[in-house]
């Protein structure tokens, strides 16, 4: 089972878009188990094949913290068929990363809030006014509460000019973060496949749900496709990182039940 996750599970969930790259050239493997199940381990719940708990392809045992997650990922195991196709096994490969963490957790914390400098809510449509206008709609909101709940305050631009925010506002957007592993990982995928670690953010504290923040990410580019059309390359793309982000959406999800 290693080898088939030593190109996609080490990349995912931390570079979905890298993950598909490398899975897309990695051979299939038949199906080597009959059923898929998971049981309660020392640290949470294991996932089984025939019994036998899967592991990372460095070998740490793969373990869930919930039993609703631990199931979920057993679910992707059982739904393959002939063949095991780790592309379409989105739980799985967060599950191999988290694991793959270690005690790199905050490393991996760090790395998001790098996202806070660059944000892509801080960086504004000078014209048409109707793109103004929707950007505004979809990012003020997440603004206003990064600095009415959290004490951050930022300063936008208008076009690709950077500006330095201020040190007082990603410390205390970084302090709203969460400590857990999967949480971390979680906050990672969504801030990597959105550019924004501020809609993670509000995903992950309630204030926006998770078509909000998949609709505020893609702003720019739905305003493009409605004047221009869809591009099927860039439909694919886009298919495929929904996937990640509705498995880090349901990792959130089951880690608050």
């Amino acid at each position: 089972m290693r080898e088939l996750f030593d190109e996609v599970a080490g990349q995912s969930p931390f570079d979905p878009e890298e993950a598909v790259r490398r899975g897309s050239r990695t051979p299939q493997r038949k199906r080597f188990y009959k059923v898929a199940g998971f049981a309660e381990a020392d640290g949470g719940f294991a996932v089984t094949l025939d019994g036998r708990p899967i592991r990372t392809p460095s070998g740490r045992q793969v373990l869930a913290p919930k039993a609703g997650i631990a199931e979920a990922i057993a679910a992707e195991w059982n739904a393959q068929g002939e063949t095991i196709n780790p592309l379409a096994m989105p739980l799985t490969r967060f599950a191999n990363s988290v694991a793959e963490i270690g005690d790199r957790v905050d490393a991996v914390a760090e790395d998001v809030a790098k996202y806070l400098g660059t944000d892509l809510l801080f960086y504004r449509a000078g014209h048409p006014a109707a793109l103004v206008a929707r950007e505004a709609a979809y990012w003020d909101p997440v603004l206003a509460w990064a600095a009415r709940e959290l004490g951050a305050h930022f300063i936008l631009s208008e076009g690709i000019v950077h500006v330095t925010q201020p040190a007082q506002a990603i410390a205390a957007a970084r302090g709203a973060f969460p400590a857990d592993a999967w949480s971390v990982a979680a906050l990672h995928v969504v801030t990597t496949l959105t550019g924004s670690a501020l809609l993670a953010l509000a995903l992950l504290h309630g204030v926006s749900d998770a078509d909000q923040v998949w609709a505020a990410a893609h702003v720019d580019e739905d305003w493009n496709i409605e004047k221009w059309g869809m591009d099927e390359e860039v439909a694919a793309r886009r298919a495929s990182r929904l996937v990640d982000f509705q498995a880090a959406v349901a990792i959130l999800a089951a880690l608050k039940v």
